[in-house]
């Protein structure tokens, strides 16, 4: 049976990942999160002192681009695939609120772009795979047979991320969460290179009110009707 590629776009704190890796273990597919590529940069630039509250040192991030050995391994344990820095296990580090902070500028720079695009790709190249980002569908796989554009109100998505930022201890509050999805949404948006918006021949799904299951249902209903046209 041929294989297609499937791509997921959309704003923070969407779902994307969620609905992106089940469908990636229902099909048999490789899943790619390209948000935590990005997230691994930016961490990569926190670690070096490169960016914070008062500075962006973008110049000596784009020298040592290359200094990043980023790979994702397969955990049995937890059912997907965990990224990697430099052979360190960083998944849970990339996730936290500070790293958020900054994704988005990190995320703005061409050369970080080009940089993760060009490995984006080559993980694609044999189709079968699930991307979520925010320009799958618009400059990483523009031919792809399934393109997604998933949204919700910047409200619902604040409180999804603040109780599962809650859930794994983190101490912060709901307006420090709803101030960063709403700066991120913004730097995303009206970035030069890039920006997030949704792709030609997209289908848009609203998932401020739909539960996990029906998102799933909606996008595997569309997905077999591709796969099946191919055979």
């Amino acid at each position: 049976m041929d294989k297609i590629t499937i791509a997921i776009d959309g704003y923070s704190s969407t779902g994307k990942s969620t609905v992106a890796k089940k469908l990636a273990s229902k099909l048999g597919y490789v899943y790619v999160d390209s948000g935590a590529m990005y997230r691994v940069v930016t961490l990569f630039a926190m670690r070096h002192q490169w960016v914070d509250d008062n500075h962006f040192d973008k110049d000596t991030l784009i020298s040592r681009l290359e200094d990043i050995d980023l790979a994702f391994h397969f955990n049995s344990e937890v059912g997907f695939a965990e990224v990697y820095l430099n052979g360190e296990n960083v998944e849970k580090e990339i996730r936290t609120l500070d790293v958020s902070s900054f994704v988005s500028q990190v995320a703005a720079v061409p050369e970080v772009r080009t940089f993760l695009v060009k490995k984006q790709r080559k993980l694609g190249e044999d189709k079968g795979v699930v991307m979520d980002g925010r320009d799958i569908g618009t400059v990483v796989f523009p031919n792809a047979e399934i393109k997604i554009f998933m949204t919700a109100s910047e409200q619902v998505r604040a409180q999804r991320r603040y109780e599962e930022l809650k859930a794994r201890g983190d101490q912060i509050s709901f307006d420090d969460v709803l101030n960063n999805v709403r700066e991120r949404d913004h730097i995303d948006s009206t970035r030069k290179q890039s920006p997030l918006k949704r792709a030609e021949g997209a289908i848009d799904i609203d998932n401020s009110y739909l539960t996990e299951e029906q998102v799933f249902s909606e996008i595997m209903d569309l997905v077999q009707k591709a796969i099946g046209s191919k055979n």
